[in-house]
């Protein structure tokens, strides 16, 4: 896998960015910290050598200097709305995010509920998190936000907002997703901190799209496929032009709302220290770029993989399709085509051969492997299985796992739990494999090259089960599938 971004100086950059930023507007900042912290996987893929877990590495280096407000919306919570990466809730995530943070070293100085009009589920939330020590502050609605300055900037609007204490320099405003109320949040808190006569400056922290790149540029493409859903679109930043006559990248709800943004500053400060968009963001990805050709490669599969996932989702829940025209759209944009990746092709012609699903998958060395459909395994276990012998060095023809092992498995599935399919799927693959590893060394070896398919992408002819698309993602393998299901059936649940 070839690198093309520099994850040690992005670090070091990003956190001296954000110091010097402190500096300038006083001394307080409140950081709207805007995609994923944690696990940010659409940008290792898209920037190879950007590893997920970057963003935060890099706050562990203004760790003494920081905490955290988490923000959540009081009608995600009442709804119960999901992550649709790792299906957990809203609710349960703002504990997910605590935990990680406190485990970093950087304190939660609390929660804030966002759009509460007395929710039932969000007064609920909200006596849970207080019987578990967490400090809770309620946001309200205001009419007319965010046109109406006048009343948004008053005791009658942030005003009647709770005041969220805060001790340190850095306050990072986050949230399990988007439409949380991150940015009103950091208005507010800067609205009472000038009541209170302290100088508190506000900022944006988004990885994408990445304001120094081309507006084409496949990095940037990548970023609007991977929102289609959100219909956000990558503009030219026309107050950055005006202001500076630089080109420079954002996009549309930024720039959409920047005019009452910056109205509402000048309300607070008597003039706006921003004059654009890209004036209140603080990304460095940008600089950090060390091979754009392997950046904009890595960026082409991405949109490709997105429209995979999308066609994936519009067969299977009949919703998406104004989504799939814009990645279509993105990947003519791009130069790309569903075919980009040769295992692609390789997948259908090992179906059309065998009969059967089948898969393949590009391997680190840029070996192509095929796996097929057999009496014991399915094509993401054969796939799977073919694909660490490879790597390890085994032959294809040696066995590692035997059907004496794998067999009582398959009689276990179907004549105890009820499963309809024999065959083993990826996971129960692996655990099969392990036991041979106690006395087989081969077997040994094969799982010990599972960390050497990170990174790779595998296409199959058919929709994967959930349970081998988790396996699978787990073992950081990118995985794409033909929009069609294995089986004629009108129901296509989890699988045994």
């Amino acid at each position: 896998m070839r690198i093309g971004f520099d994850n040690d100086r992005y670090i070091k950059l990003q956190a001296e960015h954000i110091r010097e930023r402190i500096r300038q507007l006083g001394g307080k900042l409140y950081l709207e910290f805007g995609g994923k912290l944690f696990d940010d996987y659409h940008a290792s893929r898209v920037l190879p050598g950007f590893a997920p877990d970057s963003k935060m590495r890099m706050l562990e280096n203004l760790a003494k200097d920081a905490e955290v407000v988490v923000v959540i919306n009081a009608d995600d919570i009442e709804s119960s709305k999901r992550r649709s990466d790792i299906g957990i809730t809203y609710d349960d995530d703002v504990l997910r995010l605590m935990d990680i943070f406190r485990g970093a070293g950087i304190p939660v100085c609390g929660v804030a509920i966002t759009h509460f009009t007395g929710q039932p589920h969000a007064e609920a939330f909200q006596a849970r998190l207080e019987s578990m020590g967490v400090h809770c502050y309620r946001h309200y609605l205001i009419d007319g936000y965010p046109s109406n300055v006048d009343l948004i900037v008053s005791d009658e609007g942030f005003g009647k907002n709770d005041f969220i204490e805060t001790t340190r320099p850095l306050v990072v405003v986050t949230a399990p997703g988007p439409g949380s109320g991150k940015l009103a949040t950091c208005l507010s808190q800067i609205y009472h901190e000038h009541k209170r006569g302290v100088n508190a400056g506000y900022a944006k922290f988004e990885t994408f799209p990445v304001w120094n790149l081309p507006l084409k540029h496949p990095v940037n493409v990548a970023y609007e496929a991977a929102t289609a859903d959100l219909d956000d679109n990558n503009i030219i930043d026309p107050f950055h032009l005006d202001a500076y006559g630089e080109i420079t990248v954002n996009y549309n709800r930024d720039v959409e709302t920047f005019p009452v943004l910056k109205a509402m500053m000048e309300r607070l400060f008597g003039e706006s220290p921003y004059q654009s968009p890209t004036d209140m963001g603080v990304n460095m990805v940008g600089r950090c770029i060390s091979d754009d050709e392997v950046v904009q490669e890595a960026a082409k599969s991405e949109i490709v993989r997105r429209y995979y996932g999308i066609a994936c989702k519009l067969k299977q829940t009949g919703e998406g399709q104004d989504e799939l025209d814009k990645v279509k759209l993105l990947m003519s944009q791009a130069g790309v085509s569903a075919d980009h990746s040769p295992a692609h092709a390789a997948a259908l012609a090992k179906e059309e051969a065998t009969g059967s699903p089948a898969g393949a998958m590009v391997l680190p060395d840029g070996t192509l492997i095929t796996g097929k459909t057999s009496d014991l395994m399915g094509a993401a276990s054969s796939l799977l299985l073919n694909a660490l012998k490879h790597q390890a060095g085994i032959p294809d023809a040696t066995y590692v796992v035997s059907d004496e092992a794998l067999e009582p498995i398959c009689r276990l599935k179907t004549d105890h739990l009820r499963s309809h399919n024999p065959r083993l799927h990826s996971d129960e693959t692996l655990i099969a494999l392990s036991i041979s590893s106690a006395t087989n060394p081969d077997a040994a070896r094969v799982i010990a090259a599972a960390e050497d398919l990170r990174g790779c992408d595998a296409y199959f002819s058919v929709i994967l089960s959930p349970a081998d698309e988790k396996t699978y993602r787990n073992l950081g393998i990118n995985v794409c599938c033909e929009p069609k299901y294995e089986r004629r059936s009108l129901y296509h649940g989890q699988r045994a």
